[in-house]
């Protein structure tokens, strides 16, 4: 039963890292999109869920709550018997070195707090389409 939680934990950190991915990658397409003017970074779809992944983020830091999803992978990491710092496998080691540095609280928080202004900003200056183009 360990190694399904540990399975499990493994499988959360590299969600983590894909919402990670999403967040800042989807910000830098949005603005080399806008450079080189492709329509699709228009999407308003994809422009909201990337404002709300970012915001949420954002918020929860201000406000002091812990990333779900860090809480998570660290409760199936006890059930397994786990610390974050050993006894994982390779790809979570590689994963949370990606994702995860040791600095103070309050660097992250101004971190998040900055990139979810900046993300707001390019929401409005690189507005959406908000009615669908006619062919």
């Amino acid at each position: 039963m360990q190694s399904s939680y540990a399975l499990l934990a493994d499988c959360i950190v590299v969600l983590h890292f894909f919402y990670v991915f999403f967040a800042v990658g989807g910000e830098i397409v949005i603005i080399v999109g806008y450079c080189l003017k492709w329509s699709w970074i228009r999407n308003l779809v994809f422009r909201i869920i990337h404002l709300t992944s970012v915001v949420l983020v954002a918020v929860d830091a201000s406000i002091g709550v812990l990333c779900p999803l860090t809480v998570w992978e660290y409760k199936l990491r006890q059930l397994a018997g786990q610390t974050v710092e050993k006894n994982i496998s390779f790809i979570a080691r590689l994963v949370r070195m990606i994702i995860f540095y040791d600095l103070p609280s309050w660097v992250f928080t101004l971190m998040y707090i900055s990139f979810g202004c900046l993300v707001i900003l390019t929401f409005i200056f690189i507005l959406p389409r908000f009615h669908r183009e006619k062919a």
